[in-house]
This record gives structure tokens, sequence and C-alpha cells, in this order.
């Protein structure tokens, strides 16, 4: 069982009913790149600006940027291990607004010289809003992890909440199967999982990197993954557990080595998500976490998660290159240009950007008869920006109504899809006393900036006369009546009892003068 995850919006999980429909964007969002939502990639770029390897500038604006089949890799966000210093992150900065087809809005995260080979984090700024970068825990020698954990935390653009806001760890786990090594591993996944559990609440979080991890049941990686708490855990959206190393059956899942030193045969690269982007509201997992990938083939249709270049094969073997159903020759042989002996390919998941809630501010019902039943209509849409992420990268709204008496709404549970017309409710009120009244109508969504939104509802109900400035009933409207006003002009009182009030609006003023003038010397009789 995956846990309840407290969102900001208090919303129930609706998320099943929608994965469905979320399931047949998923092959169509991988066929157009990351143009419609948000593409976290990773990638470990074999010591990355090295004499002996080099900037290999062609050889990654073909790996990232060329297409296949209408396929690219195309992120929006990049996290990558194993660069040297700040000169190798200026130049991948430099490639990838300068490789053709790149959107040229790329940015970089300060870069932080640690004790060993270092993380390197790219972002779209189009796409997302930096928050800063977090040294989590500094590397250092056994028994402590080699590298620095880092931390880099953005927010979607266009959005300002908590529940838009996500935590990015990037991490270089040691290598080795001894006891020592897996103790190291231990280590550092313990120190992230603790910094996870710390975040901002509404905060999603993902972890990304090479985490040198052969199997599931490893302790560092059950430390992640393990249900002993909900704070801070990870899960791994292709939902596949097992002995990774050198089986066959996880082959569309591997990611080293390319090369062909020792082989595709090892799942060390991986993207892991919180519970709050697997749910299927909100921002979210393009894919069903609950549907276990395919162990068959890579372009499963219920998940985004893959390993760039992996067509399944490769199976211990260099990564295939003529022939390569995923990605085609040209970029299968960058990927292992790029790589170098015992180097990696890359891995990239997709999410959707939140939701968001639009109505109209007030609804007003004017002057209703008394015991009249009248309704009025709430239009609700999702205002999400279909510009910046097109309808298929943005989730869907889930919402709910609720309206004080005495209005009425139907309460729902309802969704919007982005892009889409806005939904009409009808909004009833039920007119069974006069004087002015109104209230509020809520509208809970799973709207992170916005969970609550509220519509003020007026109305005045009023009883029907043939001879409204008779105040005092007697048949004719006189002297009587004017002094009725002016003795209490000014005065305010509850709605339908205040004397003086000829239109029931709970105040004695102009209004009221004006009526009982007009009628001035009417015999109502």
């Amino acid at each position: 069982m995956r846990p309840r995850v407290r969102k900001t919006a208090h919303m129930p999980n609706r998320a099943r009913p929608f994965r469905a429909l979320a399931a047949l964007f998923v092959a169509v969002l991988c066929a157009q790149g990351a143009a419609a939502q948000l593409r976290v990639a990773t990638w470990n770029i074999t010591f990355y600006y090295t004499d002996t390897f080099g900037p290999r500038v062609d050889e990654l604006r073909t790996a990232i940027y060329a297409e296949h089949e209408g396929r690219s890799m195309a992120p929006d966000v990049f996290v990558t291990q194993e660069f040297i210093d700040q000169n190798s992150a200026d130049t991948f900065l430099t490639i990838l607004n300068t490789a053709p087809n790149s959107p040229g809005d790329w940015a970089a995260a300060p870069f932080i010289q640690g004790p060993n080979t270092n993380s390197a984090f790219f972002y779209r700024e189009s796409k997302i809003d930096f928050l800063g970068v977090t040294v989590v825990s500094v590397g250092a020698p056994s028994p402590h992890h080699p590298r620095n954990v880092q931390r880099y935390d953005v927010r979607f653009k266009g959005y300002d909440s908590p529940g838009a806001t996500i935590a990015i760890y990037s991490t270089h786990m040691k290598a080795g199967s001894s006891t020592s090594d897996q103790q190291r591993r231990l280590v550092e996944a313990q120190v992230i999982r603790a910094d996870a559990a710390s975040l901002p609440e509404g905060w999603h979080f993902v972890l990304a990197g090479d985490l040198n991890i052969q199997r599931s049941t490893q302790a560092a990686y059950q430390h992640l993954v393990g249900s002993f708490d909900d704070d801070g855990r990870f899960f791994d959206p292709v939902n596949r557990p097992g002995t990774w190393n050198n089986q066959w059956a996880y082959r569309v899942f591997h990611t080293q080595d390319p090369f062909g030193l020792g082989g595709m045969d090892d799942r060390f690269d991986q993207i892991l998500l919180s519970a709050s982007l697997i749910d299927g509201a909100g921002a979210h997992y393009i894919g069903d976490p609950d549907i276990p990938h395919s162990l068959s083939t890579w372009d499963d249709p219920n998940h985004s998660y893959t390993a760039w270049g992996n067509d399944g094969t490769s199976f211990g073997q260099t990564l295939t290159t003529v022939g390569n159903t995923m990605v085609g020759e040209a970029i299968a042989q960058a990927i292992i240009d790029c790589a170098g002996n015992g180097g990696h390919i890359p891995v990239f998941l997709d999410l959707r950007a939140p939701a968001k809630v639009g109505s109209q501010e007030t609804i007003d019902f004017g002057d209703v008869a008394l015991d009249a039943v009248e309704s009025r209509t709430l239009f609700v849409n999702n205002a999400a920006d279909v510009a910046l992420w097109t309808p298929g990268g943005l989730a869907n709204l889930n919402y709910t109504l609720s309206a004080g008496a005495p209005f009425g709404v139907d309460a729902g549970p309802f969704f919007a899809l982005p892009g889409e017309t806005a939904h009409g409710h009808a909004v009833t009120l039920d007119a069974g006393a006069p004087g002015l009244f109104e209230a509020t109508l809520e509208i809970h969504s799973d709207d992170p900036d916005e969970p609550v939104r509220l519509v003020a509802l007026r109305a005045n109900v009023v009883a029907e006369t043939s001879c409204p400035g008779d105040l005092n009933g007697d048949g004719v409207v006189d002297f009587q009546d004017l002094s009725e006003v002016l003795s209490n002009f000014g005065a305010m009182g509850t709605p339908g009892a205040q004397p003086g009030d000829t239109n029931n609006d709970g105040v004695v003023d102009f209004d009221d003068l004006s009526t009982v003038l007009s009628a001035f010397g009417t015999n109502c009789e």
C-alpha cells in the first residue's frame, strides 16, 4: 500500500479514476519530447571534461537534442554527476544553449566543488524557478559517503506555493559490492532520507543519480524506499524490485555500461519520487506507478520513465546502434561516445505541472421575490497555463463545492481538464425570508496556490407589494410614512426588520427616502 500524503489542498485522493486517462498521454508525450511537460533527466557523464574524454561537444548535442522518429531526450531539468570543476559546468551549459533544436533558455545552479567528482544542475528558466542549492552532507573518506550530497530546490514556473515546489537530490553513491561499499551507500541513503523528512510541509522531492546499487534488497535502497515510516520515503515509479545486476529480465532498465567494457547489465542510474508525485493529483509523474513497467519493451504506454538509448537489445553488450528502435544509430553512438569505458546512459521521466482553479469572484442574485427559488451559474475551469505546458503536460483540476445558507450547490467531486470550457454549476437560493443575504461559496481544489477559492454570494429578498412606500400599511403613502423614514434615517439593523427600511436591505438611506417620495400621495386601496 502506498501511503496517503498530506496535500496543500484538503482533497480526497481521487487519482485512480484519472490514471487511465493519464496513461493515454504518456506515449504521445514521449514522442513529442519534453515540450508538453517537465522532463527531469539524470546522467553520470563519465569524468566530464578531463583530458581523457574532453568536452564531447558534438556527441552531447546529438545525444540530448537530436531526434529519431520524433523522439528526443530534450530535458527541462538536468541532474548530472562526475563533473570535474566549474569550467566543465560552464562548458556543458554552453552546449545545452547552442545545440541545434535547443530552446536556448538554460541556466545553471551554482557549482560547488567537493572532495571527489561533483554534481552539476541545469534547468530551463522558462519552465522552473530556481530557489537554491544546499549541500546536505559533505563527502569524506570511509566510513562516510565519498561525494557531496546536494539538493536543488525548484518550483514550477507560474506557481508560488509549497505544493509546486520540488527538492531534487543529486547522488553518486559509492561503487562496489563489498560490505564496506554497501555500508557507505547506506550512510548516504540515511542522510538523504533524513533531509527529505525535514522538508517544508507540502514540498515534493526527487532523488536522481548514480546509486551504484545492484539489487533492491540492499540496505541503502531499502532505507530509501522502506515503509518503516512515511517521512522522507521515496518510491520507484517503474515498480520493479529485484536483482537488477546481470539479469536479462531487467534489460530495459539497465544503464551501465554502454561502451561495452562491462556491457549493459546494471541499473545503477535511477530517479525516485516522493509519494506526493505518484498519487496522480497536483504535480505528478506521467504514468501509473501501480502498474509495474513492462519487462519486455521500453515503450510502455503506462510510463514515461525511460533509460535513454536502451531499447532492450543490448544485454551484456555494447549499446545497440544499428537498428536501435528507441533512438536510432546516431544518437546511440553519441551516447556511447559520451560514456567512455565504464560509463552510463541518461535516465529521464516526465512530470505534470499542477492545475489552477478559475471562476468568477462574485455571484449577485440581485433583488429576489420572497418565497421564490432562484438559480445562478458558477463557472469553474482549470486555469493553468496551456500556452506554457500544453494540456497534456498539466494535471486535472479536482474540486468540491460548498455554499453558506441560504444558498446551495452540489458538492461534487468534480474535475476539469486543462484548456477545456468552464464547467457550469447551479447555485440556488431558497428565498424563504426577506432581507439582504451575503454568504461565501468555497471551491476546494488541488490547486497548490489556491486550495480554497472563495466566491462572494449576495441576494436581496424582498416582499412583493403594490405600494412599496406604505410603511405603516394604512393604504396610503403620506407624511406618516415619510416621517418613519426621516426619523430612522441612517439607522442600520437586521434586514427586513428595520423601521423605515422600504427595500429590506438593513439600512435606512436615500433609496428608502426616494421610494416614499416617488409614491407620495398614492392611494394603495
